[in-house]
């Protein structure tokens, strides 16, 4: 890929610790010119650690909104920045995304894709009609989409391995507490977004299941409530959801863990099970490993005995794969700039996840019709 000129806005944790770390391993195919956050401080900081991480022998500009003639509306005027990525507070991105893209951009912003379904489509909606035409590239980081152990449950699926899928299963389970390091995020602490850790969280694993599905979710029924008083609004969503194949699943949301062996032991993981097998995708340190099960079938396409060990016969395959996915989303944006789009990470998609949060925050019980709460 031929280096792009890039900006980065947004100098907080996982600016630092995820895509500092995703452009360094690209190398060559970026050049990081300039980078932007609100205050003096935070965007002279940042750029010291991305010169350091990157290994820049030039000084990054820095775009603040303290320095006079350093807005970011000064940064967008550059002709030699094509692209920026996004990584600001939630309630912050769309009207950015908008910005960037009418300054002429392209633009990659952290997920969720907005904070709620409404803003989502409408913003999708002006992109579709204003910029895409112009041949602008806008995704949406959502890195659990890229990650090459998900892509490979995907491709199991897809591509019959396991049957019919029947049903499924998603369970994520994480501890926070005071001294949590995304707690003590400002914007985390008192959230002004739906759902708190569940939206800012929990759109990772409703992103995987729509991804390694065959089909699409048309309903959720669930309740959400609260387990730590430091978690408001929700912490906890726990769901009941069917989808267009006549499969359903149940799904586990938690970020209100009352100790954290509930986190250790609660094994965090989906599972897709069909007529011919099942498959676990699960993380292992900085891996993700996709265990597949499925039954030995003989000639005529029946279960073959196992009469030493007295059970049915199946087979077991083991996938690992290194947890890249934030420089695996990079990437295949760059590549969608250059012309070649994988289809990962459209705005669309990740509407969807948005879309599960905010049904489940609200059911109360009630099945709501997810396609129908995307298209409005």
């Amino acid at each position: 890929m031929p280096a792009h000129g890039l900006a980065i806005l947004g100098s907080g944790i996982f600016a630092k610790e995820a895509h500092l770390p995703a452009l360094a391993a690209l190398g060559g195919a970026v050049d990081v010119k300039a980078v932007y956050s609100r205050s003096r401080k935070s965007s002279t900081e940042f750029a010291e650690a991305a010169q350091e991480k990157l290994g820049l022998k030039h000084k990054l500009d820095v775009y603040n909104e303290e320095d006079e003639g350093r807005s970011l509306d000064s940064l967008l005027a550059r002709p030699d920045i094509e692209a920026v990525i996004v990584v600001l507070p939630i309630t912050l991105q769309p009207d950015i995304v908008r910005k960037a893209l009418a300054a002429g951009k392209h633009v990659l912003s952290e997920k969720p894709v907005a904070p709620d379904v409404a803003s989502g489509r409408a913003l999708i909606e002006e992109y579709e009609a204003k910029y895409k035409p112009q041949g602008l590239v806008w995704r949406v980081a959502e890195n659990f989409e890229t990650e090459p152990g998900f892509q490979a449950a995907q491709r199991i699926v897809h591509g019959g391995k396991l049957g019919t899928i029947k049903y499924y299963n998603a369970r994520a389970y994480s501890w926070v507490d005071t001294h949590s390091k995304w707690y003590n995020t400002p914007w985390r602490t008192v959230p002004d977004y739906q759902g708190g850790f569940l939206l800012d969280g929990g759109v990772h694993t409703i992103a995987v299941l729509r991804k390694v599905l065959p089909s699409s979710f048309t309903s959720v029924s669930a309740y959400a409530s609260l387990a730590k008083d430091i978690l408001k609004p929700h912490d906890t969503i726990n769901a009941v959801v069917a989808s267009d194949d006549n499969s359903h699943g149940i799904i586990e949301l938690s970020w209100g863990t009352p100790v954290q062996s509930r986190v250790t032991e609660a094994h965090s993981s989906i599972s897709v099970t069909g007529d011919k097998g099942w498959l676990e995708a699960t993380r292992v340190g900085e891996n993700i490993r996709v265990v597949v099960r499925t039954a030995v079938l003989d000639e005529n396409g029946k279960p073959v005995w196992d009469e030493e060990k007295k059970q049915w016969k199946e087979t077991e395959e083991v996938i690992e794969e290194k947890s890249c996915g934030v420089e695996k989303e990079i990437e295949s944006w760059l590549r969608a700039v250059d012309g070649e789009d994988d289809g990962l990470d459209a705005p669309r998609g990740t509407l969807v996840d948005v879309a599960f949060i905010e049904a489940a925050l609200n059911s109360k019980g009630t099945p709501v019709d997810l396609k129908k709460l995307v298209t409005g």
